[in-house]
């Protein structure tokens, strides 16, 4: 079996020393080590990585909540700008509707004013057709002096009744 003429006890020999060497320069306790201040790294590398997840989702939600704030404000103003708008639109058709509304007054007064006007243009007329009738009625039925004074004395009332 084991002979040490015989290479795989030579080999297990040289194995053997091998391992011992590694024990005795305690190999086993520096992997460890480096595992360890390998696994350390990691564990730090990841805490690293989720402390920069929860900072980037901190800031996507604060830009979001910014979008919206945003948006809204961008709402705010559309609609402030519809109301304005729409306050300039609704003015010059009220001035409109008020300026037609002081025009029509103003042509039903004319109107008004041109039918009095007419109106007591037609009344004199017929005075003054009324008085030369009467005049000549009065000429042809009273002659002389006292018909003179008559046909003044009439006109003269006549005048004062029909204004």
């Amino acid at each position: 079996m084991l002979n040490p003429a015989n290479a795989e006890f030579w080999v297990l020999v040289g194995f053997l020393a091998f391992i011992g060497i590694l024990l005795y320069v305690k190999v086993p306790s520096l992997i460890g080590k480096s595992l360890d201040a390998r696994a350390e790294g990691i564990r730090k590398e990841l805490d690293e990585a989720r402390r920069l997840r929860e900072e980037a989702q901190e800031l996507l939600a604060d830009y979001q909540r910014k979008s919206r704030e945003a948006e809204q404000e961008a709402k705010d103003i559309v609609a402030q700008a519809k109301r304005e708008a729409e306050s300039l639109a609704a003015e010059p058709r009220r001035s409109l509707a008020e300026q037609v509304e002081r025009r029509t007054k103003l042509a039903e007064d004319k109107i008004k004013r041109a039918e009095t006007q007419a109106l007591t243009e037609v009344r004199a007329t017929a005075v003054d057709v009324a008085l030369a009738a009467a005049e000549k009625l009065v000429r042809v039925e009273v002659a002389g002096e006292s018909g003179k004074a008559l046909i003044e004395q009439s006109i003269r009332d006549l005048k004062s009744k029909l204004n």
